[in-house]
């Protein structure tokens, strides 16, 4: 059930990917903690994940994805994925749940329970990492590509590797996405610039198929934080929807220019400084 308190991020980010072990957890969770470094608060969800019970006994065992999402973000892993979302079958997660014996879900289900999970207190950028590629299943009735189309992200990013075959795997999940309004974003994963391929895969995704293209973590955030809506500082509108005669030339920033929330402002003889809970000391970004 929904928490009615749940705020959603002011940016919500689909993950897809074009297969399995294409890298999408490790690029979600680079890109998380770059945005951490940058000063913006951020969060991160699993909707459902499976997995080898017996791989995670390993000593030098891998972490689940749930784990490496949680590292970059500070939540608890159960947060991330909860617990009855948690399959220990290595099979997509219908199939998974199928095999246990447990109850099948839907695509609204999951969009659901992402939806009601984020918390009170809305985090500037979430990720949804879905599972496997955009065919593989996510629900009883719909695939990975039909769960980021529900969730109603502000933007999709499609995880690909950039080697050889680059080009079909990208065109190929494309097609298989339901045609959205938002900003679509292929991130070639472990792209190499002295490998001439990558390269041509890269140029031609570019400028033959018109793809927004990414390559390297630093680029994909800074195509997701051009994303996050700005605020005024001094209504706590959104910029676009204000024409800045809220406030006087001498007037303190009362409102945080990243996420709109009220700022504390100490004012002095000298001047002022306005302090958000979340940003802490506020740069005025307009």
């Amino acid at each position: 059930m929904a928490d009615a308190s749940s705020r959603p991020p002011a940016l919500v980010v689909a993950v897809l990917g074009t297969g399995t072990e294409v890298g999408k957890s490790w690029v979600s969770a680079a890109v998380l903690a770059e945005l951490v470094g940058r000063g913006w608060s951020v969060s991160a969800r699993k909707p459902a994940q499976s997995f080898e019970p017996a791989a995670t006994e390993l000593p030098d065992a891998e972490p689940l994805d749930s784990e490496v999402l949680g590292a970059a973000t500070g939540e608890p892993e159960t947060s991330v994925c909860p617990a009855h979302r948690r399959y220990p079958v290595a099979l997509a997660p219908p199939i998974a749940a199928s095999e246990l014996g447990l109850p099948g879900f839907t695509v609204t289900d999951l969009a659901h329970e992402v939806a009601g999970s984020w918390g009170g207190l809305a985090a500037d950028l979430g990720v949804v990492e879905t599972a496997g590629g955009v065919a593989s299943p996510a629900a009883d009735d719909g695939d990975s590509g039909d769960l980021a189309a529900a969730l109603t992200p502000g933007v999709t990013v499609l995880v690909a590797d950039a080697a050889l075959g680059a080009i079909h795997a990208v065109r190929s999940s494309l097609a298989c996405c339901a045609p959205t309004p938002t900003p679509m974003i292929v991130h070639l994963n472990r792209f190499d610039a002295g490998e001439r391929v990558q390269v041509l895969n890269r140029d031609w995704l570019r400028d033959r198929d018109g793809c927004q293209v990414t390559t390297a973590v630093s680029e994909l955030a800074d195509a997701l934080e051009a994303l996050i809506p700005r605020h005024c500082a001094g209504c706590g509108r959104r910029a676009d929807e204000c024409d800045g005669s809220c406030r006087r030339p001498l007037d303190p920033d009362r409102f945080c220019a990243r996420c709109g929330r009220r700022t504390t402002v100490l004012v002095t003889p000298a001047g002022h400084r306005a302090t958000c809970r979340v940003h802490g000391a506020v740069d005025t970004l307009r």
